[in-house]
């Protein structure tokens, strides 16, 4: 079974997201773009979204999402009960943010991190898996 990516930006993250899917379709994953489909003016928000029902609703396995900053785009996609999109900025924190927090969305800031970086969060985010354990007990006191 091919693992299904849902990935999604506004304008300020298109171009990487256009990297990102070729980068992910030689890894041989199934991707859903869930937009935009232009560097042209578009609404974090409804991306964010777009790819938070996408995971909730079980179509992807996982989500990434680009914005400029990744802030906006996070907040978006964190209002989704379930949804635990986490913003990374290095292969570390994608690493720590499914080994500990089992995020199920990555968030990479289009504007401040480089290609090679991109790629190395996405490939460790797909990679790593969540420890459980005590990590779970703090995931339980999210959704409240």
């Amino acid at each position: 079974m091919s693992i299904k990516i849902a990935i999604g930006s506004d304008h300020a993250g298109f171009e990487l997201k256009d990297d990102l899917i070729n980068f992910l379709k030689l890894q041989k994953y199934t991707v859903i773009d869930k937009g935009c489909y232009s560097n042209e003016r578009a609404d974090y928000p409804d991306f964010g979204h777009a790819v938070a029902i996408s995971v909730l609703d079980e179509e992807s396995n996982f989500g990434i999402l680009l914005c400029g900053s990744g802030n906006g785009i996070n907040m978006a996609a964190n209002k989704h009960k379930g949804i635990r999109a986490a913003l990374c900025w290095n292969a570390e924190i994608a690493s720590l943010a499914r080994k500990h927090n089992n995020a199920n969305i990555l968030v990479l800031p289009a504007r401040y991190i480089s290609i090679e970086e991109a790629h190395k969060c996405v490939t460790v985010f797909l990679t790593e898996a969540f420890e459980g354990g005590r990590h779970q007990d703090r995931i339980t006191k999210i959704d409240i």
